[in-house]
């Protein structure tokens, strides 16, 4: 296995180069293997697709900090891609905690991670403007303070909350560049337009762009022409494999057959990508 500096700095390396990468998000040490099988250079953890695994729900504070990093730490161990970690809101309100939070993922040998403005609460999803800023600047100064290179993504969370509002998603996006950013996400970017918009707002910092949404149709080479230099999927995987599985299991249960088995991957093919 390369070291965690090596692959800290393989990772960052992606996102100077003039083409965009795809970061798929494995869930587990079994897709993060199969994904660097197929060749992907690197891999994002996904929160959603993690407390699914273990029978919880998403961004209401179910999966605890140290289940976070343990379940990180084993698909970092899986593969010798770098890997980069859904941190949620860094588990905690106040900046000193996320700046616990990017201490305890580097040392679990992640390359990098997210810090996001979404607290957790219906009834107040996003935190205020002044607290947000702060909390990614406290972030930045945990990742600065790390001997090997850390790369911090700062996340604007008001679409994924019905937050529409484009004007201060972008000067949230800006505002986190500012505060030392290496990247930035708006998860929920559905336009050209609005991908465009964003990209011009943090530039010349790379943007990670959400794909993997219903309804938004635009290939690698659609975004990467707008300047999106990474590409994550978020859930979308770990929503595709427990889509078949209930599909297949409703089938069995309503019709009590088994057709699904013509559509499944032989069992000899996954065995022979995990013995690899």
């Amino acid at each position: 296995m390369p070291s965690n500096a090596a692959r800290a700095d393989r990772f960052w390396a992606l996102h100077t180069r003039s083409s965009a990468f795809v970061i798929p998000n494995p869930w587990d040490a079994g897709s993060a293997r199969m994904l660097a099988a197929l060749g992907f250079e690197a891999l994002a953890t996904t929160s959603a697709g993690f407390a699914f695994s273990i029978g919880r729900p998403d961004g209401e504070g179910a999966v605890e900090r140290s289940e976070a990093i343990a379940s990180a730490r084993t698909i970092v161990d899986a593969t010798d891609l770098p890997v980069s970690a859904d941190l949620e809101n860094g588990f905690g309100d106040d900046p000193a905690t996320c700046a616990e939070t990017i201490r305890l993922a580097a040392h679990a040998g992640l390359a990098g991670g997210s810090i996001e403005d979404a607290t957790g609460r219906r009834d107040d999803p996003i935190y205020p403007f002044e607290l947000a800023v702060e909390r990614v600047r406290a972030a930045v100064s945990a990742a600065r303070s790390l001997p090997a290179r850390f790369t911090l993504t700062a996340r604007a969370e008001n679409l994924l909350h019905g937050r529409l509002d484009r004007r201060d998603t972008l000067r949230r996006l800006e505002a986190f560049a500012a505060a030392g950013a290496d990247v930035l996400y708006a998860p929920g970017l559905r336009t050209k337009d609005d991908i465009a918009a964003a990209v011009s707002a943090v530039a010349p910092k790379p943007l990670n762009l959400l794909m993997g949404l219903a309804g938004v149709d635009l290939s690698v080479d659609d975004v990467a022409a707008l300047g999106v230099k990474r590409i994550s999927l978020g859930s979308a995987l770990a929503r595709a494999a427990y889509g078949a599985f209930l599909n297949s299991a409703r089938e069995i249960r309503q019709h009590g057959t088994f057709t699904f088995t013509t559509a499944t991957v032989p069992y000899a093919e996954l065995n022979d990508m995990l013995r690899r």
